[in-house]
């Protein structure tokens, strides 16, 4: 979990923390989620959303596909 300081994100999620991911390297360390079909303005407002904290990147699925998630910017 996260504390989040941005008072617009807290606003909009009503939630002082948010979950994060952090990479392990790991396949055995999985998140659970949904895959959403997005146009790209809608995954630039996803951008505009996420505090500093997180990064969007590509990530395998179990399912052998590919998705962008958010995880953490810290190693």
């Amino acid at each position: 979990m996260i504390e989040i300081r941005d008072n617009e994100v807290r606003r909009i999620s009503e939630k002082d923390v948010h979950p994060i991911l952090k990479f392990t390297g790991s396949f055995r360390h999985q998140a659970p989620g949904t895959v959403f079909e997005l146009e790209e303005s809608d995954l630039a407002k996803a951008d505009a959303y996420e505090v500093d904290s997180y990064q969007r990147v590509e990530a395998p699925l179990a399912n052998g596909g590919r998705a962008w998630v958010y995880v953490s910017k810290e190693p």
